[in-house]
């Protein structure tokens, strides 16, 4: 369920889109912005959709999933608040690659692509801004390749964590929650590995004192200890 709210320019301003923006740019990037609430579980768009619009997330989180041609699904990326997303159908084929579902309550502002198109040219910031935000994702892109060519599942599994709490990581009394819930297989998804390989792993890090993981809800108690999983020299082969 999605319901059309008033967008806020306060939080609009704290998009990495906007950054570097004047007031008044905020403003009108805001009046043009469709913004809605979108409920947990709720589909903000269809993989092949083709009436396409630059969206932004201002609250919540968003779990973006592709359908290959033999109707397996997998998780392609998830969207934390502040985040950019579906946005580059405008510029391939005019429809969306993947599916986006809100996996928790969430807020969401889009624009046409006709508004997207004008804001770009009045203000070529916004572009730069662009520029700036898919320069990462294809560096966080091709870290994610050489993870996957080059490391056994465990280090693997500890960089994909590890990058979801620089996304959407909040402190808590234990220590820091990822902000949205995750199922097994997102994570096994994003990391390369199987459903069993990320369940036996995440099992026994629980067992270590190293996360807890409740309700799909996933905090690490261990943040260093992760991390020297992560960045871990073996010779072992990939799983």
């Amino acid at each position: 369920m999605s319901t059309d709210v008033i967008p806020d320019p306060g939080a609009i301003a704290g998009l990495d889109l906007l950054l570097g923006l004047s007031g008044a740019v905020v403003i009108e990037a805001t009046s043009l912005a469709r913004c809605r609430a979108v409920s947990q579980g709720a589909r903000i768009f269809d993989q092949g959709e083709s009436t396409v619009r630059a969206h932004a997330l201002l609250a919540g989180g968003v779990r973006i999933s592709q359908f290959g041609s033999d109707g397996e699904q997998i998780v392609i990326r998830f969207i934390g608040a502040g985040e950019i997303f579906g946005g580059a159908a405008i510029y391939t084929d005019g429809r969306y690659p993947g599916e986006a579902i809100a996996i928790a309550d969430s807020l969401e502002i889009s624009w046409s692509q006709s508004e997207w198109h004008g804001l770009l040219e009045r203000h070529p910031q916004i572009a730069i801004n662009v520029i700036a935000i898919i320069g990462r994702r294809l560096a966080e892109l091709q870290e994610r390749v050489r993870e996957l060519a080059t490391q056994r599942a465990e280090r693997r599994i500890a960089h994909s964590l590890l990058r979801l709490l620089r996304q959407a990581g909040r402190s808590s009394a234990t220590g820091t929650e990822i902000a949205f819930p995750l199922r097994r297989k997102d994570i096994a998804d994003i990391s390369g590995t199987t459903l069993h390989t990320v369940s036996r792993v995440l099992t026994e890090w629980q067992r270590k004192g190293l996360l807890v993981s409740r309700a799909q809800r996933l905090t690490i108690l261990a943040v260093d200890e992760i991390r020297r999983i992560a960045e871990t020299i073996t010779a072992a082969n990939r799983r």
